[in-house]
């Protein structure tokens, strides 16, 4: 399973907002705007995949000097607990060191929380609600 570094407006971000579509959005009843989508053009855009087959996805952004957000982390609902998501923080861990980086955080939603501490994350304060659900800052030193 290759995970990469994937461009902005290609056929494999196409792949990427329509995983996190179905993973993400859909089941709120939530949609993405152009201006959403424009503004990841700066970010880490990272995607598994199988073939040609998209299999999970998450970004970096860029928050501080030293600091990354991981955000929209989506593995397929069929394939939740074999590992790509785990696979797919590693990689994402390790680019951010790459590029100077020493913390990840994250907004985790409730359900995630217990995964992200099994990948050494830790809660900062306290839940509060985005899109419509419960959620977490999470944390990691990467140094």
């Amino acid at each position: 399973m290759p995970i990469k570094i994937i461009d902005h407006n290609t056929t494999d971000y196409d792949k990427m907002i329509a995983l996190r579509m179905q993973i993400l959005r859909a089941p709120l009843g939530l949609t993405f705007d152009t201006t959403e989508l424009e503004k990841e053009k700066d970010d880490l855009l990272i995607a598994a995949f199988e073939e040609d087959d998209i299999l999970g996805c998450c970004l970096l952004t860029k928050v501080a000097p030293n600091t990354v957000k991981l955000r929209q982390m989506a593995v397929s609902n069929k394939l939740q607990g074999k590992g790509i998501g785990r696979q797919m923080m590693q990689f994402a861990e390790n680019l951010a060191r790459d590029f100077g980086n020493n913390t990840i955080e994250m907004h985790a939603r409730l359900h995630a929380v217990g995964f992200y501490e099994k990948q050494g994350y830790q809660k900062v304060g306290d839940q509060f609600e985005e899109v419509t659900v419960p959620h977490y800052k999470m944390e990691k030193k990467l140094r």
